[in-house]
């Protein structure tokens, strides 16, 4: 029985952002740890986006209890302009320990995905159909119903938390990987992505809850 009414799904991820965590991880020797002086970063070449990210986990790192600070106002645009070497980023390391530092939070995009939806007037509620025939009759008005094909894009996204005070391959303290599903607006998907970071942390009890 063919039930007709819009493509629901489909039309969220066309029309508006969503953020899912796709992965998540964090240091058994860290059971306890909680940060007090938090660098940000968020790297990327769009500086609105940069600034947003940073600010608003700041603030939501600041809430709870956490004195954190944006890595545009620690770092000089002559570091983060040009390549560093490993030797120079430590040096930069450094500098934050003598500054109080003990945590930096980063988060970069690792990928970009682009995908394609088919967005009809119609959907059918019973897809899974084991016989061709009736599964061909369902969808043949594909060919000449009203519908289009709409590209989006999903980037991987991926932030991390490491222990300035250990300078071994222990400092990773948690990890976590997101999707976000065709971002529009910068601030909105900006939200969405930080209160998905501050629930991972809250969970794994890295930071207290608001």
């Amino acid at each position: 029985m063919k039930t007709y009414y819009l493509l629901i799904v489909v039309s969220i991820l066309v029309n508006c952002a969503s953020t899912k965590i796709v992965d998540t991880w964090k240091n058994k020797d860290y059971s306890n740890y909680q940060p007090n002086k938090v660098l940000v970063i968020g790297i990327t070449d769009n500086l609105t986006a940069r600034r947003i990210f940073e600010e608003q986990l700041k603030s939501a790192l600041n809430r709870r209890g956490i004195d954190a600070v944006e890595s545009y106002y620690v770092f000089d645009t002559k570091f983060t302009d040009l390549q560093q070497t490993e030797d120079a980023i430590q040096n930069e390391v450094n500098k934050l320990d003598k500054e109080g530092f003990d945590a930096i939070l980063i988060s970069t995009v690792k990928g970009v995905d682009e995908k394609t939806s088919y967005s009809g007037d119609t959907y059918y509620r019973d897809t899974y159909n084991r016989r061709f025939g009736r599964y061909y009759y369902s969808y043949q008005n594909i060919y000449y119903d009203r519908g289009y094909y709409d590209k989006y894009k999903v980037y991987h996204i991926e932030a991390s938390l490491y222990n300035l005070k250990e300078e071994n391959d222990k400092s990773l303290v948690w990890v976590a990987s997101y999707d976000i599903i065709n971002p529009k607006k910068i601030t909105s998907t900006v939200n969405q992505y930080v209160a998905s970071i501050i629930k991972s942390l809250e969970k794994e009890q890295i930071v207290l809850k608001y």
